[in-house]
């Protein structure tokens, strides 16, 4: 089966959101081995919808619509597909039900135009919306699947991942399973690690092999098919063995692991308490391990030192470090490391300084990092980066690597993961 994901809004060609809900149908479908060869994005326009529901009618089975089922009048899409199949919308009573349900737990007036979101397809497979109010539909005809899905992704990934595929898992008559098994590595890059495993990419056939680079991130999905559940891990576990005596090194979780989590899991799984002194990722390090739960018992407090001012009275810095070695350097994230893990009383300290951009901090070029980190009574250990992207995305990737030395660093101390 062959799918084609059109996703609906002017809001997306103005650049106003991002399409991020063709990434996360594009990895489902995956799953079920369904490919998909064409994604679309098309405006608030029924002349314009309509040629592209034309196109894909020509060249996809299952043609996923997502966006433009709410109440308002340039939500268009299902009132322009049941023109183009000449079907009737009717009314569905359980979604009428929901919608007036939260109306009035809300204790609002509902509009008329808000029973336009209770109307399917007549003769669809209505898909139930549990975090929002327009359901979805599954509608079969001419050998084709419309499938029309809400645009939030609070409410088009549930529905999904819940309603829609287990019905498209019934409609591929798969007897086979189908299983996926993501491997995540950090401090490699794509090309490099492509290169360690070029011969198994070559010779992949079941399971296979897919890469994908995100922000800094290299991630592995390996899929297998076979009889049974069981079967498909065996299959999965070999090929995973093989990448892993390759690039172990840079592997620091799977599936939905995040280096955040991993590291979290760490600190929690071995008691261990940790603080942290940041100039400027300005607290990003700590806002992102603060995200996982749990945290609470290993995350004490830290500090956002932006100033050499605030180093020096609120941290402690001695003046001579900042004047001797400046602001960015490894005196400086070391020192910082070690004074927040005394002033916290934690098992670890990790201190963060550098030039984010897009300006140098003196002779120090824009994307020089450093980090510190501070274990037991061991000396802070330093790592340097030199990055070269914008100014945010410097940031964000000192966090990461902040979390990628931490995890290796206490693996080599024999403290292991969950």
């Amino acid at each position: 089966m062959n799918a084609e994901i059109v996703a609906v809004g002017s809001e997306l060609l103005l650049g106003q959101i991002v399409n991020t809900n063709a990434r996360f149908i594009s990895s489902q479908l995956s799953e079920l081995g369904i490919n998909v060869y064409y994604h679309t994005v098309v405006g608030d326009n029924a002349a314009r919808l309509k040629e592209v529901i034309q196109i894909a009618e020509s060249r996809s089975d299952l043609l996923i619509f997502s966006g433009g089922l709410g109440p308002t009048k340039d939500d268009l899409t299902k009132e322009t597909i049941a023109k183009h199949l000449n079907v009737d919308l009717v009314e569905d009573e359980e979604a009428m039900k929901s919608i007036e349900d939260f109306f009035a737990k809300q204790n609002r007036i509902m509009t008329d135009n808000n029973r336009k979101q209770a109307l399917v397809l007549k003769g669809s497979q209505v898909l139930t919306n549990k975090n929002g109010m327009a359901p979805g539909m599954i509608y079969d005809v001419h050998n084709k699947i419309y499938m029309l899905l809400p645009g939030p992704p609070k409410e088009i990934e549930p529905m999904f991942q819940f309603e829609a595929k287990p019905k498209l898992a019934e409609r591929l008559h798969e007897d086979n399973k189908i299983v996926s098994h993501v491997l995540r590595f950090y401090g490699i890059g794509e090309a490099e690690l492509e290169v360690r495993i070029q011969d198994l990419l070559d010779e992949q056939s079941n399971p296979t092999i897919a890469p994908l680079a995100s922000d800094g991130e290299v991630t592995l999905r390996i899929t297998a098919k076979a009889e049974n559940e069981e079967q498909a891990w065996l299959l999965i576990n070999k090929t995973k063995n093989e990448i892993i005596e390759r690039v172990g090194d840079y592997l620091y979780g799977e599936d939905d692991d995040s280096l955040s989590s991993k590291a979290a899991e760490m600190l929690i799984a071995n008691n261990l308490t940790i603080s942290a002194a940041e100039s400027l990722t300005a607290g990003l390090f700590q806002s992102e391990l603060a995200a996982n739960p749990g945290i609470s018992q290993s995350l004490l407090g830290g500090m956002v030192t932006y100033t050499e001012q605030v180093k020096q009275e609120q941290l402690g810095m001695p003046k001579e470090i900042l004047e001797n070695y400046g602001v960015v350097s490894a005196e400086c994230a070391g020192e910082m490391a070690r004074l927040v893990k005394g002033k916290f009383s934690t098992d670890i300290g990790v201190g963060l300084t550098g030039a984010a951009g897009p300006e140098a901090h003196g002779d120090q070029p824009a994307g020089t990092v450093w980090i510190g980190i501070a274990i037991d009574q061991d000396p802070p250990l330093t790592y340097k980066l030199q990055l070269t992207g914008m100014r945010n995305t410097n940031r964000l990737r000192a966090v990461k690597f902040a979390f990628h030395y931490l995890i290796h660093l206490l693996a080599e101390k024999g403290y292991v993961k969950k």
